[in-house]
Protein backbone atom coordinates (compact mmCIF):
# COMPACT_ATOMS: atom_id res chain seq x y z
CA UNK A 1 0.00 0.00 0.00
CA UNK A 2 1.02 3.61 -0.46
CA UNK A 3 0.33 6.48 1.87
CA UNK A 4 -1.85 9.46 1.07
CA UNK A 5 1.30 11.62 1.09
CA UNK A 6 2.82 9.36 -1.58
CA UNK A 7 -0.36 9.60 -3.69
CA UNK A 8 -0.24 13.40 -3.47
CA UNK A 9 3.16 13.31 -5.21
CA UNK A 10 1.48 12.03 -8.39
CA UNK A 11 0.44 15.12 -10.36
CA UNK A 12 -2.69 14.20 -12.33
CA UNK A 13 -4.10 17.01 -14.47
CA UNK A 14 -6.78 17.73 -17.04
CA UNK A 15 -5.66 18.65 -20.52
CA UNK A 16 -7.21 19.23 -23.93
CA UNK A 17 -5.93 17.39 -26.99
CA UNK A 18 -4.94 20.03 -29.54
CA UNK A 19 -3.18 17.88 -32.15
CA UNK A 20 -3.39 14.21 -33.14
CA UNK A 21 -1.06 12.38 -35.51
CA UNK A 22 -0.69 8.78 -36.62
CA UNK A 23 2.24 6.94 -35.05
CA UNK A 24 3.17 4.30 -37.65
CA UNK A 25 6.50 3.50 -35.94
CA UNK A 26 4.77 2.27 -32.77
CA UNK A 27 4.74 -1.50 -32.14
CA UNK A 28 0.99 -1.39 -31.41
CA UNK A 29 -1.39 1.02 -33.20
CA UNK A 30 -1.17 4.41 -31.48
CA UNK A 31 -1.51 8.14 -31.92
CA UNK A 32 0.90 10.93 -31.06
CA UNK A 33 -0.96 13.57 -29.04
CA UNK A 34 -0.24 17.19 -28.18
CA UNK A 35 -2.13 18.05 -25.01
CA UNK A 36 -2.62 21.56 -23.61
CA UNK A 37 -2.50 21.62 -19.80
CA UNK A 38 -2.95 25.38 -19.45
CA UNK A 39 -0.55 28.19 -18.56
CA UNK A 40 1.23 26.55 -15.62
CA UNK A 41 2.24 23.33 -17.42
CA UNK A 42 1.82 24.17 -21.10
CA UNK A 43 1.66 21.78 -24.04
CA UNK A 44 3.01 18.25 -23.55
CA UNK A 45 3.39 15.22 -25.82
CA UNK A 46 1.95 11.76 -25.25
CA UNK A 47 1.61 8.51 -27.15
CA UNK A 48 -1.61 6.59 -26.64
CA UNK A 49 -2.82 3.22 -27.90
CA UNK A 50 -6.39 4.44 -28.40
CA UNK A 51 -6.96 3.78 -32.12
CA UNK A 52 -9.61 1.09 -31.52
CA UNK A 53 -12.13 3.48 -29.95
CA UNK A 54 -11.21 6.92 -31.30
CA UNK A 55 -10.58 8.58 -34.64
CA UNK A 56 -8.19 11.51 -34.87
CA UNK A 57 -11.17 13.80 -35.46
CA UNK A 58 -12.98 12.57 -32.32
CA UNK A 59 -9.88 13.20 -30.21
CA UNK A 60 -9.29 16.79 -31.31
CA UNK A 61 -10.38 19.13 -28.47
CA UNK A 62 -11.24 16.17 -26.20
CA UNK A 63 -10.37 16.69 -22.54
CA UNK A 64 -8.30 13.91 -20.98
CA UNK A 65 -6.63 13.11 -17.68
CA UNK A 66 -2.87 12.54 -17.51
CA UNK A 67 0.02 12.13 -15.09
CA UNK A 68 2.27 15.12 -15.80
CA UNK A 69 5.20 14.51 -13.43
CA UNK A 70 6.58 11.15 -14.57
CA UNK A 71 9.97 11.15 -16.32
CA UNK A 72 9.91 11.38 -20.11
CA UNK A 73 9.68 8.01 -21.86
CA UNK A 74 11.21 7.05 -25.20
CA UNK A 75 8.68 5.20 -27.37
CA UNK A 76 10.44 4.35 -30.62
CA UNK A 77 11.45 7.66 -32.20
CA UNK A 78 9.00 9.62 -30.00
CA UNK A 79 9.44 11.11 -26.51
CA UNK A 80 6.29 10.90 -24.40
CA UNK A 81 6.19 13.57 -21.68
CA UNK A 82 2.95 12.61 -19.92
CA UNK A 83 0.96 9.44 -19.28
CA UNK A 84 -2.56 9.77 -20.69
CA UNK A 85 -4.87 7.70 -18.49
CA UNK A 86 -7.37 5.14 -19.70
CA UNK A 87 -9.17 1.97 -18.71
CA UNK A 88 -9.25 -1.37 -20.54
CA UNK A 89 -12.49 -2.47 -22.16
CA UNK A 90 -13.55 -6.13 -22.30
CA UNK A 91 -10.93 -6.75 -25.05
CA UNK A 92 -8.13 -4.85 -23.33
CA UNK A 93 -8.43 -1.84 -25.66
CA UNK A 94 -8.00 1.56 -24.02
CA UNK A 95 -10.94 3.85 -23.21
CA UNK A 96 -9.81 7.33 -22.15
CA UNK A 97 -10.61 8.82 -18.77
CA UNK A 98 -12.40 12.13 -19.38
CA UNK A 99 -14.58 14.52 -17.37
CA UNK A 100 -18.30 14.57 -18.08
CA UNK A 101 -18.33 18.38 -18.27
CA UNK A 102 -15.82 20.88 -19.63
CA UNK A 103 -13.26 21.95 -17.06
CA UNK A 104 -10.36 24.41 -17.25
CA UNK A 105 -7.14 22.94 -18.64
CA UNK A 106 -4.54 22.24 -15.97
CA UNK A 107 -6.95 21.58 -13.11
CA UNK A 108 -5.50 19.01 -10.69
CA UNK A 109 -7.21 15.76 -9.79
CA UNK A 110 -7.62 15.16 -6.07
Amino acid sequence: MITYDEFEKVDIRLGKIIKVEDFPEARKPAYKLQIDFGEEIGIKLSSAQITKHYTKEELLNKQVIAVVNFPKKQIGPFISEVLTLGLPDENGDVVLVSPTKDMPEGVKLF
